[in-house]
């Protein structure tokens, strides 16, 4: 991956460290990874939208304003999904990862899968 501005859903406080918040629309923050060459240049945060101004598309714009590229989730809905897809974010799935940092090691080392329907939360209703 030579350049990417990557979202992390992630409990508070964010960073490498946090938690992986396990639904992208209903976390606490994002960590924001840029990544150029294949390596970690800036680390940063961005907090979350309130989710009932705009549903679920709410946080899929608020990433796409803010430059993300690329979202790291361990679950959204059918509907966010094809969100991201028309928007040109690219999805992975890291369900499980403990960690940003881990997650974000796994996406650099091309060891996560592009999210895809079957990953979905019963195809819409959970994000």
């Amino acid at each position: 991956m030579d350049k990417a501005k990557i979202a992390v859903p992630s409990s508070t406080p964010g960073g490498l460290e946090a938690e992986l918040g396990a639904h992208f629309g209903h976390c606490d923050l994002y960590t924001i990874i840029d990544i150029e060459n294949g390596a970690v240049t800036q680390v940063s945060t961005l907090p979350n939208v309130p989710h009932q101004q705009g549903g679920c598309m709410a946080p899929v714009n608020h990433l796409a304003q803010n430059g993300v590229t690329v979202l790291i989730a361990g679950g959204m809905g059918m509907r966010p999904l094809m969100g991201f897809n028309q928007v040109g974010v690219d999805v992975y799935y890291a369900a499980g990862a403990p960690t940003v940092g881990i997650a974000v090691d796994a996406l650099l080392k091309n060891a996560l899968t592009r999210f895809t329907p079957e990953y979905t939360c019963g195809g819409g209703g959970g994000h």
